[in-house]
């Protein structure tokens, strides 16, 4: 494999940015209609097990109660989700009455046949009652009841919150979550904790990380990494810049602590996976992953692995790439296959940068057929690779075992803490396949957050887990093969989202393509001199010597000139808003050019040109959208701009006297 060779498959995966769908290609194992009716029998009898003969998890149970189709199930996620961030009781107090006081608690009283779901359900349901203030108690006692019970109220939500967080945390210290550990399982440990936005934060984090690997060294007694015990870092946590606009400081700070923890988990035996983030920063998990492969000081060791989101666009292209590294460096790499936990924030990033599509599948079918696809291309590539499965869906499991067919050596699945246990107890108990728990590890500041994510992978209606337990969803429909599945997506494309006018066109400079074109044509304008009239000289804030242009100041002769040649503009409400829509277009099709003039003329960064020229866009599509015949025009109007957004705000002051 050539430098050559390389570059092709990282410039593949950047083609694949935005695919929009998962198909198969003509060589696929699964184009073979007989293989996905065995897939499809296996999948029916894991599942006819999970209902018969087996008992389901305290996650499924949960979420067969309070899935988020139901009001109580959002409401539990939003507590979760902010109640440890709240800052005082007042504040506290009235988030526990907004998600807990509306919600029919009652109607899920006693449902569950788990006696830890049902006790929590009475105690919101009498809490609900409590802090309902239409009930007669309170308008007799003026809420005496409520204040005197608040503390303990908002003691048992918090409690609750807590217990519930830590049935999928397996301990708050690495040392109390090892001893939790069974030995039926091989376990992968993650330190919970959000990205790092300090230094001194990453620097506590590297000490969980380390101290983690130190005290798992003594539980690795196995000649084999993969049966020894591992650790999952994230980079994010490592370093409070790491971002694409920051490389430079990532590859020469975090890199070599990043290799710190790699050689500890090296002296351990055990496997050290990179988890995966969000999609804009995937060139720079792979640099860093390479980086460390190609390291001579890691030589021989077949610990290091990298975390794979199924639902990511270019997971196919990454694996391509991932096992031609294995195969230059002549190691082999460890690939945990996952479908991918920030789904949404994919989503929502991409429609509010304006992109073209989306980076991630926008349908779980899409998701799923991938996943299929990208087991098949692990599995070929072993052993060069030691693929991970990780997966709580039987079809899932069941398209892994089919196409490895009587070879199932050289691979493992992987489960979360406290979920799919009933799936991945038979795979070992029955089948003696390994399995792998991720196990997370922090206290309860941290949880919540965790518990969240896999609130919001696990509780749509759509999810495996969440209709498991339900015995009126039929076998087959929880079983459905992807690959029939032909439902288009429900998303508008990010620039359709913002109703009524289209969305401005944006750019995401951490993909190396667009960065390259955009800054590139960028270039054209880097000494370009824009001369209205004499007058002052405009200079770069940032480089004195750069003459950006010249302009001519208005004086009061100016002024009253413009006012008197003022007028109405006197033309339909359709022409208008077709002028300014045309406007917009313009402004964006000379991009490059204002984004020069925009950093050269008012010292802005890339990133804030890009946000500037687009809310000038939005403005002008925006207002437009409200010109109307049947109002008169408002007269004169005159716009005076900050010298901060000498584009955006100038032309959103114009464009609404002009639209009006």
């Amino acid at each position: 494999m050539t430098t050559t060779d390389m570059d092709a498959l990282r410039s593949s995966i950047r083609q694949q940015a935005f695919t929009t769908q998962a198909t198969l290609p003509e060589s696929s194992q699964l184009n073979n209609e007989a293989l996905r009716g065995r897939i499809q029998d296996r999948a029916h009898l894991l599942v006819k097990h999970l209902r018969e003969d087996s008992k389901p998890g305290l996650m499924e149970l949960m979420l067969a109660e309070y899935g988020l189709s139901t009001d109580e199930g959002v409401a539990l996620m939003c507590l979760a989700e902010a109640l440890l961030r709240v800052p005082d009781y007042e504040t506290m107090d009235d988030l526990i009455e907004d998600k807990i006081a509306p919600s029919q608690w009652g109607r899920h009283l006693g449902q569950s046949a788990s006696p830890l779901i049902n006790s929590s359900t009475w105690a919101l349901l009498m809490t609900g009652r409590v802090l309902d203030e239409q009930r007669p108690i309170h308008r007799t006692l003026g809420g005496m009841v409520k204040r005197m019970g608040e503390p303990v109220i908002r003691r048992a939500v918090r409690e609750a919150m807590k217990i519930m967080g830590r049935q999928f945390v397996l301990g708050e210290t690495i040392q109390g979550a090892i001893k939790r550990s069974s030995g039926k399982y091989r376990y992968s440990y993650d330190m919970l904790g959000e990205a790092a936005v300090s230094m001194p934060d990453a620097e506590e984090y590297y000490e969980d990380y380390a101290n983690a690997i130190r005290a798992l060294s003594a539980h690795c007694n196995s000649d084999n990494i993969e049966d020894n015990p591992g650790i999952s870092v994230k980079l994010s946590a490592l370093h409070p810049r790491y971002d694409e606009f920051q490389r430079d400081r990532v590859m020469s700070e975090l890199l070599p602590r990043l290799k710190e923890l790699a050689k500890l988990a090296m002296e351990a035996r055990m496997g050290f996976n990179i988890d995966a983030e969000e999609s804009e920063r995937l060139e720079l998990n792979l640099d860093l992953a390479e980086a460390l492969a190609r390291d001579p000081e890691l030589e021989g060791w077949d610990g290091l692995g990298l975390v794979v989101q199924a639902y990511g666009t270019r997971s196919p292209a990454v694996i391509d790439w991932i096992a031609a590294l294995a195969e230059e460096t002549g190691r082999r790499l460890m690939v945990r296959l996952v479908k991918g936990a920030y789904w949404d924030t994919e989503i929502k990033r991409a429609q509010v940068m304006g992109l073209a599509r989306y980076p991630v599948f926008e349908t779980k079918a899409d998701t799923d057929r991938n996943y299929s696809l990208c087991a098949e291309k692990l599995l070929a590539h072993r052993p060069r690779i030691y693929p991970q499965f990780a997966t709580h869906n039987a079809h899932s499991v069941a398209t892994v075992l089919e196409l490895a067919g009587e070879d199932t050596s050289g691979f493992e699945f992987q489960r979360l803490h406290g979920m799919g246990e009933a799936l991945h107890a038979y795979l070992r108990t029955k089948m003696d396949l390994p399995i792998r728990i991720y196990a997370p590890v922090g206290e309860h500041e941290d949880l919540l957050a965790y518990l969240v994510r896999r609130l919001l992978e696990n509780g749509a209606n759509s999810s495996f887990v969440s209709k498991i337990t339900d015995g009126d969803v039929p076998i087959d429909d929880i079983i459905a093969d992807p690959f029939l599945d032909n439902r288009p997506s429900l998303l508008r494309r990010p620039l359709e989202t913002t109703i009524p006018h289209t969305n401005s066109r944006g750019y995401d400079l951490r993909d190396p393509l667009t960065h390259v074109a955009l800054i590139g044509a960028r270039e054209e304008f880097r000494e370009t001199q824009w001369n209205f009239g004499e007058g002052r000289t405009i200079t770069n804030p940032a480089r004195p010597s750069d003459i950006v242009g010249t302009v001519h100041f208005c004086d009061t002769s100016d002024v009253e000139a413009a006012l008197s040649k003022a007028k109405i503009w006197d033309v339909p409400a359709a022409t208008r808003k077709e002028t300014l829509d045309r406007a917009a277009d313009l402004l964006e099709d000379a991009a490059p050019e204002f984004l020069a003039l925009l950093a050269r003329e008012a010292g802005k960064t890339v990133e804030d040109a890009i946000a500037e020229l687009r809310e000038a866009a939005d403005f002008l599509r925006y207002y437009g959208c409200f010109a109307s015949d049947e109002k008169e025009p408002i007269g004169l109007v005159a716009a005076v701009a900050p010298w901060n957004f000498p584009l955006a705000i100038f032309v959103g002051e114009v464009a609404g006297p002009l639209a009006a």
